[in-house]
């Protein structure tokens, strides 16, 4: 805790979920709030935190002749260093909006003779059905079918967030969607290690107010543990057979992260059984060196460490319809969530 302007001290607490932040932001949470609490923004959108590099990557393989590039509908205006898929498709490259890998996988099987990449972001609520594609695409002997995966984990981002001497965090309010799959035993060593009061929340108002309240409790009394405010939907264990599903397919590997850098064993890559399918094992591309955009302040904003008021390209250069940064451009991005319900 540090201490608020004229007042108490100042309970600094982060949402680590793109849908918390959207909630939170539509329902004025923050206006209603006193003074002595203060909301912060992390890396909950997988949209945003997905690396430069990784986009340079994806863009660099789509325009290979006879590559269909699937991906999700935020990723389309996402900009890399010299383009977006966005671009490139106007170009005449085949980049196609799916809803989901089982999607891909059909594009898949109607062309053959292409082949056909999905793009994998998210976090530990996605990849399990990704994981679940893949077995199915092995049992059927699909041979043209790739994933390039930007998978995160969530929980090694959260241990470098506690961390943080830029940003001194008293709590989290964790992330709804995730934790149906991870349970809440998952967070445990972040409030019993890292001395960090947790709270798993679903995104009512009234679920995030709660949340809210017990945090300050757990910091006032020094009691930090991992409470869970969303029981309708959230387990201790979570999903057991998700994650079997997962790690029968994907492993731990480190990842870079857009604004954390490089984290340990916070990324997914195939196993050694499923690599047939990796997409940078099929396109050994080189891809030069990212380039972030200039005045950009989204690693700052997914750190807690700047707002989106903070950057002085937001609202003027950076908007929802001329995006700068992937902030502004996903629909659980921190700046787009600013823009449309906090000017």
């Amino acid at each position: 805790m540090t201490k608020a302007k004229g007042a108490g001290p100042l309970f600094t607490l982060m949402e680590v979920c793109g849908t918390h932040t959207v909630a939170i932001a539509r329902a004025g949470i923050k206006k209603v709030l006193p003074e002595t609490i203060r909301l912060i923004s992390g890396p909950g959108c997988p949209v945003c935190v997905t690396h430069q590099a990784d986009i340079d990557r994806a863009i660099e393989i789509a325009q290979i002749e006879n590559v269909i590039m699937a991906t999700f509908g935020d990723m389309m205006r996402v900009p890399g260093s010299k383009m977006s898929f966005e671009n490139i498709k106007a170009r005449g490259k085949d980049v196609r909006i799916v809803y989901s890998c089982l999607d891909a996988l059909e594009i898949a099987r109607d062309n053959p003779q292409k082949k056909v990449v999905f793009m994998g972001i998210g976090f530990e609520t996605t990849s399990p059905t990704v994981a679940a594609t893949l077995i199915k695409a092995r049992k059927q002997r699909i041979k043209n079918f790739f994933v390039l995966s930007s998978f995160k984990l969530i929980f090694p981002a959260l241990a470098v967030l506690a961390c943080s001497k830029q940003v001194q965090i008293d709590g989290f309010i964790l992330p709804g969607h995730v934790s149906v799959i991870t349970g809440s035993r998952f967070y445990e060593p972040i409030a019993k290690s890292y001395k960090k009061a947790c709270v798993i929340t679903g995104f009512e108002e009234h679920d995030i107010l709660k949340g809210i309240k017990r945090l300050i409790e757990q910091v006032r009394q020094q009691r930090y543990k991992v409470e869970i405010e969303y029981k309708r939907a959230v387990r201790k264990e979570g999903n057991v057979q998700a994650r079997r599903i997962l790690f029968s397919v994907f492993e731990p590997c480190p990842a870079q992260w857009r604004g954390l850098g490089l984290i340990k064993r916070s990324g997914l890559k195939l196993r050694q059984e499923y690599r047939d399918f990796s997409a940078e094992k099929e396109f050994k591309i080189k891809v030069p060196e990212a380039v972030e955009p200039k005045g950009c302040l989204c690693g700052e904003v997914l750190q807690g460490i700047k707002s989106p008021r903070d950057c002085r390209l937001f609202k003027k250069v950076c908007t929802p319809l001329n995006p700068v940064g992937p902030c502004m451009v996903s629909s659980e991005g921190t700046c787009a969530a600013y823009y449309k319900y906090e000017r």
